[in-house]
C-alpha cells in the first residue's frame, strides 16, 4: 500500500511537471509589441494546425479570428465566447464551410481539409479583441498542379528569375512507400515560393525575403506574374518489405490445415470490408479510413494496382476512374464493370476494403389505379376534350359564315 501511494504521488508530480512545463511555453515566449504574422503554406485538402504561440499568463482561454484581408472590416469569429466548438474530423467534408471544418485544442486552431478560400489571416486573442499572435495562411490550389513522374524522365520546374523576384519550389520530404511487398510509389509535394527584397516586413518567414507565392507579404503588382507558377508533385517508384507478422502457434496452424485439407484455402479478407451498393450513372468518391492528403495512400481494384502514373487526375483526358491529390478514389458515371472490391493502402499497410456492387432498379409494370396512370389518363382526356371543343367551334364558325353570305 505504501508503495502504491508513493507511485501515485510520483505520477501526480510528473503530471504537475508536464502541466507546468506546458505553461512555461507561454512564459518564455513573449508576445510581440507590434503584431506580426507568421507566413505558412499548405496544399488544398490538407489539414493544418496553428498554435497560439504566446499569450498573457492571466488569459485562461483564447478566441481565434479570421480575416480574408488584413484591413478588412469583415472578421469571422471561429469560436463562441463560452468555450470552443468541437468538430469530429471523421465527419468533415471538403465542401463544408470554414465554421464547420475547425477545432480548437489546447489553444491551437486545427482546420480540416483546407480550401483555397481559407487563405487569409488567422489571429488568436481575447473576446475583447486583443490579439496575441497571427498567421498568414496560403492554401495553394491543386487544379493547376504540375506533376512530374521521375520514372519517365520527367523533371520538376526550373526556377524563374525576374528583375525584382525569383520563383522557385520548396519540396517536402518524400513520403514512405505506399505499398509493401510489391512495387509502390512515393510522392513529394512542392509549394510555390518567391524571393524578393520587396516583401512586406510585417510577415515573418523561415528565411529572410522569402515567402509563399500566395502570401499577403507579396506586393500586389507581383501577383499576376506569380500566378504563372503552380505547386507541383514528384512521383517515383519504390519497393519496401512488409513488416513481419505474428505467426500462429503450431497447434492452431495444424488445425487450420486439417479443416481445409480437402480443398484450397479460401482467400479470407485480411482487412475490414465495407459493402456498398451504388446506382448506375452516378458518381462515387471513396475515402481511405484514417488517411489525410499528406499520407502515403494507394488503391487497388481487386488484384489490379491503380498506380498514379496511370490513374492520377489529369494524367489523361476524360478519366472515369482516378485518384485526386487528396488521396480520394473517384468513380464517375458508375457502370456494371465497376463492380469490384477496392482496397486501400495507408503508409505501406493494407488497411481497408470497399466492396462495390452496382444495383439496377427493377422495372415495375404500372396498373390503371396508380396515381401516375390516373394523372396521364386525366391529362389525355382533358387534352382530347379541348381539341374536340376547338374543332366544334371552328366548324360552327365556318357554317355560320356560309349562312350569312
Amino acid at each position: 500500500l505504501l508503495g502504491a501511494t508513493i507511485l501515485l504521488s510520483l505520477v501526480d508530480v510528473v503530471q504537475a511537471f508536464a502541466i507546468e512545463k506546458k505553461g512555461d511555453v507561454f512564459k518564455k515566449t513573449a508576445c510581440p509589441a507590434f503584431l506580426i504574422f507568421e507566413s505558412v503554406a499548405y496544399l488544398a485538402d490538407m489539414t493544418f494546425e496553428l498554435p497560439c504561440k504566446c499569450k498573457p499568463e492571466e488569459a485562461s482561454s483564447v478566441v481565434w479570428y479570421f480575416q480574408k484581408n488584413l484591413h478588412s472590416h469583415e472578421t469571422t469569429v471561429l469560436t463562441d465566447f463560452n468555450g470552443t466548438v468541437i468538430v469530429d474530423s471523421s465527419h468533415i467534408r471538403t465542401g463544408s464551410d470554414l465554421l464547420k471544418r475547425f477545432s480548437i485544442r489546447m489553444f491551437s486552431l486545427i482546420v480540416f481539409r483546407a480550401q483555397v478560400r481559407d487563405s487569409g489571416h488567422y489571429l488568436c486573442g481575447t473576446k475583447e479583441g486583443l490579439f496575441f499572435y497571427g498567421y498568414d495562411v496560403d492554401v495553394q490550389p491543386t487544379r493547376q498542379i504540375t506533376v512530374a513522374f521521375l520514372d519517365n524522365d520527367q523533371h520538376v520546374q526550373e526556377d524563374y528569375t525576374g528583375e525584382e523576384f525569383t520563383l522557385f519550389t520548396t519540396f517536402w520530404d518524400w513520403t514512405s512507400c505506399d505499398r509493401c511487398g510489391v512495387r509502390g510509389e512515393q510522392r513529394r509535394i512542392g509549394l510555390c515560393y518567391v524571393q524578393s527584397a520587396q516583401l512586406s516586413p510585417r510577415y515573418r518567414t523561415a528565411l529572410p525575403n522569402v515567402s509563399s507565392c500566395g502570401s499577403s507579404a507579396v506586393p500586389a503588382h507581383f501577383r499576376h506574374l506569380i500566378r504563372l507558377r503552380s505547386p507541383e508533385v514528384a512521383i517515383r517508384s519504390c519497393l519496401a518489405p512488409c513488416p513481419e507478422k505474428e505467426v500462429p502457434k503450431e497447434g492452431v496452424q495444424s488445425i487450420f490445415n486439417i479443416i481445409y485439407k480437402l480443398g484450397k484455402k479460401p482467400e479470407l479478407p485480411r482487412v475490414p470490408i465495407q459493402y456498398h451498393s451504388q446506382p448506375p450513372k452516378t458518381d462515387l468518391v471513396i475515402t481511405c479510413p484514417g488517411a489525410w492528403p499528406e499520407h502515403a495512400v494507394a488503391w487497388d481494384k481487386d488484384s489490379v494496382r491503380l498506380y498514379r502514373s496511370h490513374y492520377l487526375v489529369g494524367v489523361r483526358k476524360h478519366m472515369r476512374l482516378f485518384i485526386d491529390h487528396g488521396n480520394h478514389l473517384h468513380l464517375q458515371r458508375v457502370r456494371k464493370g465497376d463492380k469490384a472490391t477496392y482496397f486501400c493502402w495507408r503508409e505501406g499497410e493494407l488497411v481497408a476494403g470497399f466492396q462495390l456492387s452496382v444495383t439496377y432498379q427493377p422495372r415495375r409494370q404500372r396498373s390503371p389505379t396508380d396515381p401516375e396512370s390516373i394523372f396521364v389518363m386525366r391529362a389525355v382526356g382533358i387534352s382530347f376534350a379541348i381539341i374536340i371543343c376547338i374543332f366544334f367551334l371552328i366548324h360552327v364558325s365556318h357554317c355560320s359564315s356560309q349562312v350569312f353570305r
